[in-house]
């Protein structure tokens, strides 16, 4: 399964979610498709930063550790080898530099609308810091309501029990804030920059 998505990272994957999410909708009557949130962390991060630039579907988007540039992360990730095998290649290579842009969440920032809280730790060396900060910037300077939470003695996981208070607590809010079916949120309190 995993070499069938090769060099497909925003395509069949995307699909794949999309798709189930459909499936659940139509089968079970009492998910409200009206509140929707996604998260995901890592490359659930990276799917995070794609979803927001494909469709508008979700009212609440968390992305933790994902990657925002293709390119910018080959140059900062820590293996090396991953990249070069996904996207067949090295970025500056003609041949697979067409494969990074195409994958790249970056490209599609102009359609970005969700409300986004982005999640990223100082030590992490799989994706760097830089690529939460950027995220959260396309954010920021469209006027999407957005969070950035940082840790800095984290890593590309929350290990520390204080950290992942903080995480939950974070996330729980996040999602509560934009799904709520309370009118009476502040719209001070949605449109916080922290």
């Amino acid at each position: 399964f995993t070499d069938t998505i090769r060099n497909q990272w925003g395509g069949k994957p995307y699909q794949s979610l999309m798709s189930s999410l459909d499936q659940l909708l139509e089968e079970h009557s009492y998910i409200d498709r009206d509140r929707l949130a996604a998260l995901g962390a890592s490359y659930g991060g990276y799917m995070i930063n794609w979803i927001n630039g494909h469709t508008d579907r979700f009212k609440a988007l968390v992305n933790h550790d994902g990657v925002f540039s293709t390119i910018s992360t080959y140059y900062t990730i820590d293996i090396l080898f991953f990249p070069e095998y996904e996207f067949e290649g090295v970025p500056f290579d003609e041949k697979a530099r067409v494969n990074y842009e195409q994958w790249s969440p970056e490209r599609f920032v102009k359609n970005w609308k969700t409300p986004t809280l982005v999640v990223h730790s100082e030590k992490d060396y799989r994706l760097a810091v830089t690529e939460g900060i950027s995220a959260f910037t396309a954010l920021r300077r469209q006027n999407v309501p957005a969070k950035f939470l940082y840790f800095p003695d984290g890593n590309h996981w929350v290990l520390k029990p204080a950290n992942s208070l903080r995480w939950h607590q974070e996330v729980i809010d996040w999602i509560t804030t934009w799904t709520s079916e309370d009118d009476n949120v502040p719209l001070a309190t949605k449109f916080r920059i922290q």
